[in-house]
Order: structure tokens, then sequence, then C-alpha cells
């Protein structure tokens, strides 16, 4: 379900892929070949989200920010099942594991690896190409080249598979 908030109105990409019971409110932008998938939630009710293109929002996630510090998916990025984000920037090409947390202020490097069940706190900074894991987040080490290659492989099924699901939806 795609709803205005007050004179806000999602700006949503033809190409993008949106699965039943989605529900994306207010201002938020999502850009081409993007999927989210079934049962997340991206309100854009108190501060802007943007989702860059080819970007995978997988099932049961939950987008929000604080007043004034907008939510930033780059380009090609992977967001796990049931993962939070609440006003943070994640880079390009970075994926964030299942079930993670990230909050306000942090700031996902390009190409960083968010390992399951993580919390990255307020402010928090991985670098980029670094594998992070732990609750509080720490980083273990530097993605290998296999690490890299499969995430480029997950950005690149998710997007063949939204566009397959869309070809099922009717108008």
């Amino acid at each position: 379900m795609i709803y205005p908030y007050k004179d806000k109105l999602p700006q949503i990409d033809s190409s993008v892929f949106i699965a039943d019971y989605v529900t994306i409110s207010g201002d938020v932008t999502i850009g081409a070949d993007s999927s989210i998938w079934f049962n997340t939630v991206i309100r854009g009710d108190v501060s802007p989200t943007i989702i860059g293109k080819k970007v995978n929002i997988q099932d049961l996630c939950m987008l929000h920010q604080s007043p004034g510090k907008k939510l930033l998916l780059e380009d090609e990025v992977t967001i796990g099942h049931q993962v939070t984000l609440h006003s943070c920037t994640v880079r390009k090409g970075a994926l964030v594991g299942m079930g993670s947390i990230i909050l306000d202020g942090a700031e996902i490097g390009e190409g960083a690896f968010i390992g399951a069940g993580s919390l990255v706190p307020p402010g928090k900074v991985i670098p980029p190409g670094m594998l992070a894991l732990g609750r509080p987040a720490k980083v273990v080490r530097e993605l290998r080249e296999d690490d890299k290659k499969d995430m480029k492989r997950i950005v690149r099924e998710y997007a063949e598979k939204g566009t397959y699901y869309k070809s099922l939806q009717k108008d």
C-alpha cells in the first residue's frame, strides 16, 4: 500500500517491484530496478528516505527516520530479511545481513558487509570493504574476493527476481 503523508507522496520508479503487503508512505524515493519484498514497511513521515538503483530490501524490513536525519541507501545495496534501518547511510554495494539493526547517524561504507544479527550503534562508521559483526558491531576483517563476488551475485539475482515477480503483477 502506498500512502501520502501530508504533502509528500512516495516517488517510485516504474521498474521497481513492490511485493504484496508492503507499506510505503510519505517522503520516500526509490530508484530503478530496486525491489521491496513482502511485509516490509518504509515510512517517510519524519524525514526523507532515499533508496538508490538496484537496491533489494528483503522481507519484513522496517525503514524509518528521526527528525532532520534522512535515511539513505545508495545503489546496489542489499538489505537482508528483518533488518531495521533508522536514519542511517548505507553506501553503494554494501550488504546488511538478516536481523541487523542500524541506528541514527551510522554509516556503512561502500562495499561493506554487516553480519547477520548485528547492531550498529548511533554514529558508528564501518569502513568500506570491511566485514563487521556483533552487538555492538565491530570490524573483524577485510572482505575477500569471494565475499565481494557473492555480494554482487545477490544484487544481480534480486534484480532478476524482482523483474520476474513484477511481470506476474496485473496493472
